[in-house]
């Protein structure tokens, strides 16, 4: 008897962090394309995983997304992960900061995800986005960053709306998360580090997960996660 074929998703900023936990996640059910910037990140986790192929490109250089998309000739997922956070106040946010968390958190996902429709379309597939619960809450200090993801979350509502029927969309929200951007985060702010008070990121790996395990009749729109405080 012929193995069913595996379901192909496409995981953006999967070589480290949430991405690489949702990776790491899907990898036993999933053909997972590890997405990310350079190959000599990429590498090592496609060679960790059963099933996997690198997808290299700079998500912020439309030509290469293009051509990197062009490759693909089947995808049934894509998990936009990668992003940026910069903190700051709007007295010291520069427009270049503004610009490079809207480009790669914002304009990048949406770009390719056009590329990517047709596919997703043919397969009946599944958009999750990587989004924050600063996508529903603004607080001083991280006026520039939240407004990228309220604007990711209003891009994901409305390809929902548009391709409802056609195709699945979930935007997943979590808190805190205890990542190496996390640590930089808290640096930068001069406040000390402890792990526990984060999530982890199999946790937000677990959320995504469920969204893309939803069965047809059902679709999984938008998941809060938020640290428990338990630990």
């Amino acid at each position: 008897m012929t193995a069913a074929k595996r379901r192909v998703v496409l995981i953006t900023g999967a070589s480290r962090g949430i991405g690489r936990a949702v990776a790491d996640a899907l990898a036993s059910d999933w053909r997972v394309l590890v997405g990310g910037t350079r190959i000599e990140t990429v590498q090592p986790v496609v060679d960790l995983l059963p099933d996997a192929a690198p997808f290299v490109a700079d998500l912020t250089d439309p030509m290469a997304v293009a051509n990197a998309a062009a490759e693909l000739d089947s995808l049934d997922a894509v998990v936009h992960s990668a992003g940026i956070c910069e903190g700051g106040t709007i007295a010291q946010t520069s427009r270049q900061t503004w610009s490079r968390q809207f480009e790669l958190n914002v304009v990048a996902v949406a770009d390719l995800t056009r590329l990517l429709l047709p596919l997703l379309r043919a397969s009946h597939g599944q958009v999750v986005t990587i989004n924050s619960g600063a996508g529903f809450h603004a607080g001083a200090g991280n006026g520039s960053y939240s407004a990228s993801k309220f604007a990711l979350r209003a891009f994901t509502d409305a390809l929902r709306e548009e391709e409802r029927g056609r195709l699945r969309v979930a935007s997943i929200h979590p808190g805190r998360v205890d990542t190496d951007m996390q640590v930089a985060l808290q640096a930068r702010a001069g406040r000390p580090y402890t792990p526990e008070a984060y999530l982890r990121p199999e946790s937000v790996a677990a959320a995504v997960k469920l969204a893309l395990d939803a069965t047809e009749d059902a679709v999984i729109e938008s998941v809060a996660v938020r640290p428990s405080g338990l630990q």
